[in-house]
Order: structure tokens, then C-alpha cells, then sequence
């Protein structure tokens, strides 16, 4: 796996050197010096989960053969432009949260002499993928479909994240809109697609596949991306801060978490009173105290039946595929996400 890493970081590179010296545009020293800085501290950061796991996927769906440099290459690229998805809506998400950091450093909009300059850095990011996509895939056949690919996914993520936005307006603060359904929906479409779908329909695609026939591997993929962020809900409350590398503000951000949706299924009119009145406040009592009552409404093994449902479903769901290597690439995912820990 290190050698993978090591070939994607690389590909990120040349990438870079491509798109610094775009023929489209006319760069100054300054610009390119931005726009470096910025790819460098926004793009490459993170852990690269869904950018490496297109090489991962496409090299199951090969069954074994050795993959020629060409096939590393182009997976690599493919997986960046992943990472540079990734990056634009993080950019811009920050912005929007009013959010302070972010994989361990200051948010890139709080950078000094860089603060609304983000908004415009995300949309750069945004427009380098087809710059890529176009360079590396224009003479494949499945040219068109990539680009395809990344637009539908692209709207659906900046539509799950207008629900789940305009859900959480200021001063409209109201959990009884709070819903399991509500929660399923923003999450499918926030985070589902772009990082479960995505990277294995990539990998269909290089692999030649026609994703309309695949449309039940893309229902496997999307309820793992929710039981993912089921998963996330839970370690944001539950998991040791250290370990998981941040402190978790969904109890004071009003957001439409697993628990709290959870938490009002089995509520007493009384626990619900009390939910109503602290949830959502920045404040170390009110948190504590819905914390106290998660533990009381023993969410901790609602989430553990939770789990191990979710687990059973998904095995069978992928082991009815017809294909051994599709079976094996959504295993693969499975088993990176099932009882993890951060």
C-alpha cells in the first residue's frame, strides 16, 4: 500500500507542474505561486481514501493482472480528481460553516491575506478536473461519460449540502423537522455519492464497463456512504477526540445527526422537552447534558444493533452480485469502513 501512496503522490505532481503551466491561460510569477500554494495546502492534505481507493478498485476489477504503468497513471489521475472534488467543496464549505479548522491547520480562508479569495480559489479547483480529465482521457472512449460523471455527482453533492444548510438556519432552529429521512437524504446525497460512488464507477469506467448496467452496484455503494456517516454521527459524540483527531461539535452545530434523531424515536415527552431546550447551544452544560442523555436512552447499543444490521444487509446485498470482482471491490470498501474507530 505504501507503494501505491508513494506512485500517487507522484502523479500528483505532474499533475500539479500541468496545470501551473496551463496553455490557456497566461500566468504571472504571482499567479502560479498562489496557485500552487494553495493546491499544496488544500489538495494533498487529507488522508486520500477516496482518491486511492479508484487504483484499489480498478485493480480488483482486473482480477489480478498486472496493471501497465499507462493503467497506474491514469487510476492515479483519475483518483485526483477525486481529491481536487474533495478540495473545492472543503474550500468552500468552510467558508459557509464559518469554520476554524481543518485537517489539523487553519481553515484556507483564514490564511493570512487569503480570506473571500477562497471563494474564488474553490471555483479554480473546481475547473482544474476537466483541465485534467481533458489532457489524460480525451482520446478514451469513456471521455464523455467521466465528465458525465463528475457534473451529476458534483450536483447532487451541492444539493445535499443546500438541504442539510438550509435545515440548520440561524434562528430557525426547530428539531421537530429532524427526521430519519431527512438525515438519509442529505447524507446520500452529501457524501454518499462523491465518496463511495464515485471512485468505483471511475474505475468502472476505465475498466469499460457501462455504469447503466451497474446501477445496483451504485444501491450497495450509497448504503455504505450512509452507514458511514451513520458512523460518523456516532464518533463524533462517542469517539476519543485523539483518535479521531478532532473535538465533535455536532450537539452544538444543531446538526441533523443519527443521534439526535435517534434520541427524539425514543424519547419521553419529558427527555424531548429537554432535548428541544439544549440542543444546538454552544455551551458546556447544555452539551454535557445531551450527551447524559444519550448515554440514558442507551444509544451507545442502538448503534452497535445498528451496526451489525447494517453490516449483515450489505454482505448480502454484495455477495447476490454476479460478477466475483465487483464482489471483491465492494468488499474491499466494506472492510476499510466496518467497526472503524476514526
Amino acid at each position: 500500500m505504501g507503494e501505491i501512496r508513494s506512485k500517487f503522490l507522484e502523479v500528483y505532481s505532474v499533475l500539479k507542474a500541468e496545470l501551473l503551466h496551463d496553455p490557456a491561460f497566461e500566468f504571472t510569477d504571482d499567479s502560479r505561486q498562489w496557485v500552487e500554494r494553495m493546491l499544496d495546502y488544500n489538495v494533498p492534505g487529507g488522508k486520500l481514501n477516496r482518491g486511492l481507493s479508484v487504483i484499489d478498485s480498478y485493480k480488483l476489477l482486473k482480477e489480478g493482472k498486472e496493471l501497465t504503468d499507462d493503467e497506474v497513471f491514469l487510476a492515479c489521475a483519475l483518483g485526483w480528481c477525486i481529491e481536487w472534488l474533495q478540495a473545492y467543496f472543503l474550500v468552500l464549505d468552510d467558508i459557509m460553516d464559518n469554520s476554524v479548522t481543518r485537517r489539523g491547520q487553519p481553515c484556507w480562508f483564514r490564511q493570512p491575506k487569503v480570506g473571500l479569495i477562497a471563494t474564488n480559489d474553490g471555483i479554480i479547483l473546481r475547473n482544474h478536473i476537466p483541465r485534467i480529465l481533458k489532457k489524460h482521457f480525451r482520446e478514451k472512449p469513456y471521455y464523455v461519460d467521466l465528465l458525465d460523471l463528475f457534473n451529476e455527482v458534483e450536483f447532487q453533492t451541492a444539493s445535499g449540502q443546500m438541504i442539510d444548510l438550509i435545515t440548520t438556519l440561524e434562528g430557525e432552529k426547530d428539531l421537530s423537522k429532524y427526521s430519519l429521512p431527512l438525515h438519509r437524504r442529505i447524507v446520500q446525497y452529501k457524501t454518499a455519492y462523491y465518496s463511495f460512488y464515485l471512485p468505483v464507477a471511475c474505475a468502472l469506467l476505465m475498466a469499460g464497463e457501462n455504469l447503466e448496467n451497474h446501477i445496483n452496484v451504485k444501491d450497495i455503494l450509497i448504503e455504505m456512504g450512509i452507514y458511514f456517516q451513520v458512523q460518523d454521527d456516532y464518533l463524533d459524540c462517542f469517539g476519543a477526540p485523539e483518535v479521531i483527531g478532532k473535538v465533535g461539535t455536532d450537539i452544538e452545530d444543531f446538526k441533523c445527526s443519527w443521534l439526535v434523531v435517534k434520541a427524539l424515536e425514543r424519547s419521553t415527552e419529558e427527555q424531548k422537552k429537554l432535548l428541544y431546550e439544549v440542543y444546538g447551544k454552544a455551551d458546556e452544560a447544555c452539551v454535557a447534558k445531551v450527551k447524559e442523555l444519550y448515554k440514558v436512552l442507551d444509544l451507545q447499543g442502538v448503534f452497535a444493533e445498528y451496526e451489525r444490521e447494517s453490516y449483515e444487509k450489505l454482505v448480502k446485498f454484495i455477495e447476490s452480485h454476479p460478477s466475483k470482482a465487483v464482489q471483491a471491490v465492494l468488499k474491499s470498501f466494506l472492510a476499510k469502513i466496518y467497526k472503524r474507530l476514526k
